[in-house]
């Protein structure tokens, strides 16, 4: 029974996760080519009223995602914020400014201004997507965990992932960072294509039909590495074959997306952007489980069986997780419907 509520937990987790790529990954994506696909400031700025009412919101989901690994992995929570605690303070930076950067833009009626700010927002934006790559390479990698529980990574140490003390960056990390930023790329552009009308929806689709190609490329190359490194993470395909469907998930949604962009069919791009996202991260929570932080050291791997908290807080938590989400689903549908459809050149705000 404890295993069931640990199991459940850990599905929680993963969702929440997996709710924050999908809808803060098209503002990531939009951030990191709106200096590229608009042409002038009205653009931008219509860039920025795709995302305009939801980017905020959309955000909720990593700060709940982390509360909830705080009520239900304490240990967890602990081992990995500070093992991980130079690369989430850059991440807390590059949010802020992010933030900042949509906010300030059109506070002044300067050129200068606006560009300065457009700046910092692509800069935020493609940072971001790069480090949670990044960040989820090294879970999958494995940290340098110790017996005592902890562990601290450098940014980078001599680029080789199979070291004992391996640091943030390697070119296994820096390979899923690549293809963070090349998916979220993708995602975003579909979004924007999907909220804008031509000569800007015909920019953005171009350029998600273009990363397409490399997005299709580094998914092989990423998948290919992460099994030489980690043979062990087909183990639970192999022991439960009906986990391939999540894979499948992700290559039909992959493949949906490179065709529905050639037809200029927006709508069902982005959504097949967000089953191949979906897809990916559920592979990956699959391969894993039971473990939640693997070690290098694989004696030291965290696990939901001692990483968990208590059996009774797990089980009073789920009554109040569930009336949160229940709330937060009702906002997200309330927000998501009110700013359907497209924005519009000289529209307010932003």
């Amino acid at each position: 029974m404890r295993t069931a509520v640990q199991t459940l937990w850990f599905i929680l987790v993963a969702f929440m996760l997996t709710m924050y790529v999908l809808l803060d990954g098209f503002d990531l994506g939009a951030g990191a080519i709106h200096v590229f696909v608009a042409k002038d400031n009205t653009e931008r700025r219509m860039v920025l009223q795709s995302i305009g009412p939801v980017w905020d919101g959309n955000e909720v989901w990593l700060i709940a995602a982390g509360g909830t690994l705080f009520f239900a992995f304490p240990t967890l929570y602990a081992t990995s914020f500070s093992g991980f605690y130079l690369p989430l303070m850059i991440v807390l930076w590059l949010l802020m400014l992010r933030g900042l950067a949509i906010e300030l833009r059109h506070r002044l009626e300067n050129p200068l201004w606006a560009s300065f700010w457009d700046g910092l927002f692509f800069l935020g934006s493609a940072l971001l997507a790069v480090f949670y790559g990044a960040a989820l390479g090294n879970v999958i990698r494995g940290v340098p965990i110790g017996r005592n529980g902890y562990f601290f990574e450098p940014l980078w140490t001599d680029f080789n992932p199979t070291t004992p003390n391996p640091g943030i960056l390697d070119w296994y990390t820096v390979l899923t960072g690549l293809l963070a930023l090349v998916t979220l790329v993708v995602h975003g552009s579909s979004w924007v294509a999907l909220k804008t009308e031509a000569p800007l929806n015909v920019r953005c689709r171009t350029v998600a039909l273009r990363f397409w190609y490399a997005n299709l490329a580094l998914t092989a190359l990423t998948t290919v590495a992460t099994f030489y490194l980690r043979p062990t993470m087909f183990s639970n395909f192999a022991s439960q074959p009906w986990g391939f469907v999540f894979p499948l998930i992700a290559l039909a949604g992959l493949a949906g997306v490179g065709y529905f962009l050639r037809k200029e069919r927006d709508t069902a791009a982005f959504f097949s952007s967000c089953a191949y996202i979906f897809g990916m991260m559920t592979s990956t929570v699959f391969a894993l489980y039971p473990d939640v932080l693997p070690a290098v050291d694989p004696a030291n791997s965290l696990t939901i069986h001692n990483a968990s908290a208590s059996h009774y807080g797990l089980t009073v938590g789920l009554v109040w997780w569930s009336i949160g989400m229940i709330l937060a689903a009702i906002y997200f549908v309330f927000v998501y419907r009110l700013f359907r459809g497209k924005v519009r050149p000289g529209g307010e705000g932003y």
